[in-house]
């Protein structure tokens, strides 16, 4: 009776022991199902290169207003916008009809005008054989000879106005006055046009200008703090890459060839001009983007901007310690940045070991993590 009660206590309390130890397992097996597996990054020092975006509006190396000279209705619109054109090409007509009885008034005027130089020339001809033979005085050859003198002024006069009427008719004409490529055209058939008129812009874009902004900071850096020129920091500038509005790098790189040296006191930055290569045309006048200036730095820290977060415009990052707990802690970064990476000059050694992924997501302060291998 004793050993079959004893064995009756024991098989309960064998259970629950073993109920005990199954929770204690299923609960540290749970508590390392819970530690997440996140990819970490082991600092490095190395040269590297980065490259800061500035915003850009492009523009022709020369765009030229086209207005027309003389007012009158447009007959014909010879071109279409965005078309190229080459110098002297015609690009608009304006109506001749006004302008050509202009000049064939002014050939009239200048006929008439011969006419009375040749019968003036022939009265003072006639007059000096009769003024040396005495037969005449000489107030009365001096009347032909300011006949004559009033009708070369004449002459003169009518021709001036024949030149004239021909310009003005040439003008009705107008033409490219370099190659180029055709911008928008607001004037049609039969609209009326002056000289304040603009017909279009002609956008020479053989070569195309980015002007974009650099801060104070960046000026003071590409001067050495003011040791070197503005002009001899431009000529040891490296070349500049343009990433265009769709997202994709220009295939033709550039050189900047001007910094203002006056710092606009509004926004705090100085107008800078970079000039690209347009030998296919692909760039207009009016194309935006951004000028990616390449910073070269030696024995750098660089890591993803992934792997930081930010508050009150400090930059902090997850450091992992020996025990693979992650403790937060602040950085400084450089000025420049390409979108993707930062320059870290203060907050971190060479072999310390950061999170890059979930940060300011699921990573949290004192957690424990695993790292990814």
């Amino acid at each position: 009776m004793t050993i079959k009660r004893m064995n009756g206590l024991m098989l309960p309390a064998l259970a629950i022991v073993m109920m005990m130890s199954s929770c204690n397992g299923d609960q540290s097996q749970q508590q390392q199902q819970q530690i997440p597996e996140l990819a970490v990054l082991t600092v490095t020092e190395e040269n590297t290169t980065l490259q800061s975006g500035m915003p850009t509006t492009l523009e022709g190396e020369n765009d030229v207003e086209i207005r027309p000279q003389i007012q009158g209705f447009l007959t014909k619109v010879c071109v279409e916008e965005g078309q190229k054109v080459s110098k002297g090409q015609t690009l608009f007509m304006i109506d001749q009809v006004s302008l050509q009885a202009a000049v064939d008034a002014a050939q009239a005027a200048v006929a008439v005008a011969q006419a009375n130089v040749n019968t003036a020339t022939t009265n003072m001809n006639n007059n000096k054989l009769l003024f040396d033979k005495n037969i005449i005085s000489q107030p009365a050859y001096q009347t032909s000879v300011d006949s004559y003198n009033a009708a070369k002024a004449q002459y003169n006069q009518a021709m001036a106005n024949l030149t004239s009427a021909r310009k003005s008719l040439s003008y009705s004409v107008v033409t490219a006055p370099a190659s180029g490529v055709v911008g928008s055209i607001d004037y049609r058939e039969g609209s009326l046009v002056s000289p304040s008129s603009l017909l279009t812009v002609l956008s020479n874009n053989s070569d195309m200008r980015a002007t974009f902004s650099m801060n104070e900071k960046e000026v003071l850096s590409l001067t050495d703090n003011g040791k070197r020129s503005l002009q001899e920091a431009i000529k040891l500038m490296p070349q500049v890459t343009l990433v265009l509005a769709n997202g994709e790098k220009y295939p033709y790189p550039g050189k900047i060839i001007s910094i203002s040296g006056v710092i606009d006191s509004s926004t705090g930055s100085a107008a800078a001009k970079a000039i690209f290569p347009n030998p296919e045309g692909m760039l207009h006048s009016g194309n935006t983007g951004k000028v990616l200036i390449p910073h070269s730095r030696s024995n750098s820290i660089v890591i993803p901007q992934a792997a930081t977060y930010e508050i009150q415009d400090m930059k902090f990052v997850y450091v992992v310690n020996d025990s693979n707990k992650v403790k937060s802690r602040a950085i400084q970064t450089a000025d420049e940045n390409d979108g993707q990476n930062y320059i870290v000059i203060g907050g971190l050694q060479p072999g310390e070991r950061i999170v890059t992924e979930g940060v300011g997501i699921t990573v949290k302060d004192d957690m424990t993590i695993k790292p990814k291998k």
